[in-house]
């Protein structure tokens, strides 16, 4: 039985899933933007019984203290809330598995505390040059002040719904058809617990989608320095040396193929929308190329196994964003291999 607890850190109150009665080596799984841990509750059920899963809700998310966030300092508002959960729990080293933004969030945990990680999965995570407003597999700014990113792009009507609670179904950007159209390639059996998981985020400038300013350069908006969708912005969140961390524990890295939010071609990338002609006045490829999301990830992760690191990527054929939704026997038996590999 999955069973929700409550744990005060010296961060915060933390909202977190786990398998009741289970012990054995703790697995960490940080769930993505927009949504909670349950998107993880059939993950932790399936795992062997030599792990001890548990899923916490980062800050804004699900049951978890709505703190505000600092997107000055990236993800690590969030990364430092899992090291006081851990902490408060003393799991000591722990697996790590995070999708999504949760995967930024576990990169940047590895980056700054190593000795604490037995391994890490990455399942679709964002860029470590952050999300929108770069190109090369380097994460060059197309802009200084990091135009094309942060909380301008979010949806006004995406985000009003979330702030109303309604799950609709009559518009593009309800976040059922979200759910059906973005986060997995093709719809969930029972996609009703994800949608409502969907609508515990927190909204407004301290969290989803946060503050943005105006920019000179197209499409005329850069990243604030408050709420989620700045904290990912590369003006504040950027992993270009992972190499250097030691010890440096095995990673998996795993992606759906036909993933439409994190991709070399994503349909949440300005860049890339104007480049279709989605979004009027895109400059060019010259200015403003779409970011080449997965080739920056393989970037550093290729670094990281040059300097004598495990890297393993797996690619799952027409899988979306969510793997561990749409493919859950591949996701877990890939994930259980780096858990054993340890």
């Amino acid at each position: 039985m999955i069973t929700d607890r409550l744990v005060a850190t010296d961060r915060l109150t933390v909202n977190y899933a786990e398998v009741e009665g289970r012990t054995g080596e703790p697995v960490v799984l940080v769930h993505g933007n927009v949504s909670s841990g349950v998107f993880w509750h059939s993950t932790m059920a399936e795992l062997p019984p030599r792990y001890r899963p548990l899923a916490p809700d980062l800050r804004g998310f699900g049951g978890s203290e709505p703190l505000p966030v600092d997107a000055t300092r990236g993800l690590r508002d969030h990364s430092e809330d899992l090291l006081s959960f851990v902490a408060e729990l003393a799991l000591g080293p722990v697996h790590l598995v995070g999708w999504s933004m949760g995967g930024g969030v576990v990169l940047q945990l590895l980056r700054d505390r190593p000795e604490l990680v037995r391994s890490l999965t990455l399942v679709n995570p964002v860029s470590p040059y952050g999300f929108g407003g770069t190109h090369g597999v380097d994460g060059r700014l197309n802009s200084p002040d990091g135009a094309g990113s942060g909380a301008g792009g979010a949806a006004p009507e995406f985000v009003r719904l979330l702030r109303e609670g309604e799950p609709g179904t009559g518009s593009p950007f309800a976040p059922r058809s979200v759910l059906d159209t973005a986060y997995v390639s093709e719809p969930l059996a029972e996609p009703d617990r994800y949608v409502a998981a969907m609508l515990t985020t927190r909204t407004g400038e301290d969290h989803y989608p946060g503050d943005s300013r105006t920019s000179e350069a197209w499409p005329g908006f850069g990243p604030g320095e408050r709420g989620v969708l700045n904290s990912m912005a590369p003006t504040h969140f950027r992993i270009d040396d992972l190499e250097v961390v030691e010890p440096k524990p095995p990673i998996l890295w795993i992606r759906g193929t036909a993933d439409v939010i994190v991709s070399d071609a994503s349909l949440f990338d300005l860049a890339h929308l104007g480049a279709i002609g989605a979004v009027p006045g895109w400059p060019g490829a010259d200015t403003c190329p779409a970011q080449p999301m997965v080739a920056q990830t393989r970037a550093v992760l290729d670094r990281y196994a040059a300097a004598g690191g495990r890297v393993r990527e797996v690619a799952v054929e027409g899988a979306g964003h969510s793997v561990q939704l749409e493919r859950p026997k591949e996701f877990l038996a890939a994930l259980v291999e780096t858990l054993g590999g340890t």
